[in-house]
């Protein structure tokens, strides 16, 4: 069974509290929904890294990528230890996973586990492409966060490096735009910005302008509901 990490904060409230942060490849959701929990004092679920696990263990095992069944068990039978695979971060995996991501049965079997992750109290920050739309669409707080294509490459771009990968600018802003065209063009839960979402554009703005920028506006959701 899949376990989900508890992190420490300031707890917002005693009532269970769910954020769905959503964005295309490199845009920054992920450290932004990590420090967002801590902040809150909430869960936090990298809803990508499931898709990205079943891709590293299909890559591995040779298994094509659009044998459904086969995917679909890998799917229901992930363990911790694969989630935290800093194999799940090389470029190969994640274009791996964007494929995977668009066959519904695989969707079908990880979203059940994704809504009740969502539920555990106190609440939960879940980052992905399609949580206020699908997975989470009545959360308490929706966040749009994107940059443009040219800055997320980068972003990408020096993270790997910085891990010693050998990666070429021109790749990585390739496989941006490659994942961008598929996630937003798939029929199974298309990346796209739920009506009720706050749009955060991160391009100008570094990790803390992003985090500041962030918890204003889920604070300000807060009120408005209250």
């Amino acid at each position: 069974m899949l376990g989900l990490n508890k992190t420490q904060g300031e707890h917002l409230a005693d009532t269970t509290l769910t954020i769905a942060v959503d964005g295309p490849a490199a845009s920054g959701k992920g450290t932004l929904s990590r420090q967002l929990a801590a902040h809150f004092g909430l869960n936090y679920l990298d809803t990508g890294s499931l898709y990205r696990a079943v891709a590293l263990i299909a890559l591995n095992d040779n298994i094509p990528l659009d044998d459904e069944t086969a995917l679909s068990h890998l799917a229901s039978t992930l363990a911790d230890e694969v989630l935290s695979d800093p194999r799940l971060r090389e470029p190969g995996v994640g274009e791996a996973a964007s494929k995977i991501a668009s066959l519904i049965p695989v969707r079908e079997t990880l979203l059940a586990y994704q809504r009740e992750k969502a539920q555990t109290a106190p609440g939960t920050v879940l980052d992905g492409r399609d949580i206020g739309t699908v997975v989470c669409p009545n959360a308490d707080v929706k966040l749009f966060v994107t940059a443009s294509s040219e800055v997320r490459a980068k972003r990408r771009f020096d993270e790997l490096v910085s891990k010693g990968q050998g990666v070429t600018y021109a790749d990585i802003f390739a496989e941006i735009e490659r994942r961008d065209a598929r996630d937003s063009s798939r029929s199974a839960a298309p990346l796209i910005k739920a009506a009720d979402a706050h749009l955060l554009d991160t391009t100008n703005l570094d990790i803390e302008k992003a985090l500041d920028a962030a918890v204003l506006l889920v604070n300000e959701a807060i009120k408005t509901q209250n």
